[in-house]
């Protein structure tokens, strides 16, 4: 018996998880500053990748943020209603991840680190842990 693999066209993938990020981004009401930032982009390079058409590459670390964040985003729609679902990450927050700063803060000055802790505590939370 064989099994059939299936492999996936990288531009395919970049462009699924860029058109999810920028809908993550539009519902929590980022700045352009925020967004590319927190994908570790340029401002202008965020501009161009939010379009569909766009043709450049990510890097596995942008790869892996954009796919944290969107489990954040997932987590928090599980776990809050609406609107705190949508604000979460936007809201001072005092818990020891964020020392009283914005989790969106945090999880740009701390990168891809900070985001995989923050998407851990979520689902600690969501699965009551």
């Amino acid at each position: 018996m064989q099994v059939a693999v299936q492999t996936r066209d990288p531009a395919q993938i970049t462009a699924v998880a860029l058109k999810a990020y920028a809908r993550v981004v539009e519902a929590w009401g980022l700045s352009l500053k925020e967004a590319a930032a927190l994908a570790d982009m340029s401002e202008s390079t965020w501009k161009r990748a939010k379009k569909p058409n766009f043709a450049g590459e990510l890097t596995k670390d942008q790869l892996l943020r954009l796919s944290a964040v969107i489990g954040i985003y997932k987590s928090l729609e599980l776990y809050f209603s609406d609107p705190l679902a949508r604000t979460w990450i936007t809201r001072p927050n005092a818990g020891p991840l964020f020392g009283g700063h914005r989790p969106v803060e945090t999880a740009i000055e701390g990168g891809l680190p900070q985001i995989l802790a923050i998407r851990t505590y979520l689902d600690a939370l969501r699965g009551g842990a």
